[in-house]
């Protein structure tokens, strides 16, 4: 798992980039990365995983989020299966430009400065604004600008939403330590359905257990065992997700107890893995 610096280049004749996914998730890469850019994520369908800054939860029949410049993200196409469609909005904050008296513009700016704690919206507003936002897909110039104007104005008025983080994450946490969270993510990530040896992990690192572990929770807000653990519920979302028994997805994702499995998933999902297979169901027919 790699911590990249996503270079984004506006459209041709446009000073924001619109992106329209609708391929199989298979062709696209799903990497935690950064850019100076905002960026607005609306999964019309699917489900799949949010990470946003230290933030890190599934979602079910779509998402719409917005992300402050040079938070780290990842896509979130990310354990997703098909279809999966979005439409993502890519701009930076000086392309607004207001006059300081307007109102509106002082509601938009808020609006941008709690966008640095990743802000989730409900689905309301995502059907709210969906025929906008595929509108921008065909239009250019001014009429693309306008919209984009028109969808930030709507979403600065909206109080239907969450904040994901409960602090900003510097992106500067990640490009300092890069080589070093990648070896750490990666290892998670090549053996999750194993035992992991935090004494491990902390060589791998190059430090002592105690230095690892204060190194760690300074960089994530989250210990080495639960960022573990939460990687593995999210690897087990998906499993079942894929009509997978919950105690097959618990031995395959390295719990070896169905019973704190069970604990755990409710810990970090507020649902059971009953409720979890349920809602996923209920949801999917829906889509």
């Amino acid at each position: 798992m790699k911590v990249t610096f996503e270079r984004v280049i506006p459209d041709e004749k446009s000073s924001f980039r619109t992106i329209h996914n609708n391929s199989p998730i298979s062709e696209f890469k799903w990497a935690y990365h950064y850019h100076p850019e905002i960026e607005l994520v609306c999964v019309i369908s699917g489900n799949g995983t949010r990470h946003v800054g230290y933030h890190k939860s599934n979602y079910t029949n779509g998402d719409l989020v917005l992300i402050g410049s040079n938070i780290p993200h990842s896509g979130f196409g990310l354990n997703s299966i098909d279809p999966h469609e979005e439409i993502v909005l890519q701009f930076r904050e000086e392309i607004l430009q207001f006059p300081q008296q307007e109102v509106e513009a002082r509601s938009i700016k808020n609006l941008l400065e709690l966008s640095k704690y990743g802000i989730h919206f409900h689905h309301k507003i995502k059907k709210a604004l969906l025929p906008k936002l595929r509108l921008m897909l065909e239009s250019e110039g001014y009429k693309r600008y306008l919209l984009l104007l028109e969808i930030l104005f709507e979403l600065s008025k909206c109080k239907d939403y969450e904040l994901l983080n409960n602090e900003i994450m510097p992106y500067t946490i990640i490009s300092k330590n890069k080589t070093r969270l990648e070896n750490i993510f990666t290892y998670v990530e090549h053996h999750y359905d194993k035992d992991i040896n935090i004494e491990d992990v902390a060589e791998l690192a190059n430090l002592t257990l105690p230095a690892f572990c204060n190194f760690f929770k300074k960089a994530t807000q989250i210990t080495f065992t639960e960022f573990v653990n939460r990687y593995r519920i999210n690897k087990a979302c998906l499993l079942m997700a894929q009509d997978k028994s919950i105690s097959e997805s618990s031995y395959s994702c390295g719990f070896n107890n169905v019973t704190y499995f069970n604990r755990m998933f409710k810990k970090y999902t507020e649902k059971t893995p009953s409720e979890f297979i349920k809602d996923y169901s209920h949801n999917k027919v829906s889509v």
